[in-house]
């Protein structure tokens, strides 16, 4: 059993940075670095095709050092080309609980409310390399608070 200290917690590092801001009109398809965007308390970011559909997957974030597996492996990816919304860095996303919550910039709130996914249509970047990182690591919130985020703001869990 690992034993934790008021000060470590099981993901090794309480804060990070946004690397990307990404959305897309559309779903299933690659987003775009908009570099910075408003999220909407209860609802996502503005014009993602993400935004409120469904409660509990508003915002998705994927950590930069996954999308770095996948390139491990030949492929040129980017931000945003595993359509989440926010890329991070310094955070084992996947390893946070659900009902955590991270504070994205100066006032943004998010809830983890899905760890991973399930890929009924595998997605090009499947196809390209017969595998892809998102179900797995991708992390999925609702937006508590909203406010403007962007890359370069800190990303912290509460």
């Amino acid at each position: 059993m690992i034993k934790f200290t008021s000060s470590e917690t099981v993901t090794g590092s309480r804060s990070g940075e946004i690397i990307a801001v990404c959305t897309s009109p559309h779903k299933q398809v690659r987003k775009t670095n908009v570099k910075e965007c408003v999220v909407k308390e209860n609802h996502g970011l503005e014009g993602d095709a993400h935004s409120s559909r469904e409660p509990h997957r508003q915002v998705s974030l994927l950590a930069q050092e996954s999308i770095d597996k996948m390139r491990d492996l030949g492929l040129d990816v980017h931000p945003g080309d595993f359509a989440e919304n926010i890329t991070t860095t310094g955070i084992e996303l996947v390893l946070l609980p659900i009902g955590s919550r991270i504070k994205v910039g100066d006032s943004t709130i998010l809830e983890v409310t899905q760890i991973g996914k399930e890929c009924h249509n595998h997605c090009a970047i499947y196809q390209q390399a017969g595998d892809c990182i998102m179900p797995r690591e991708g992390i999925f919130t609702r937006a508590i608070t909203g406010g403007k985020v962007k890359a370069g703001d800190k990303i912290r869990i509460l």
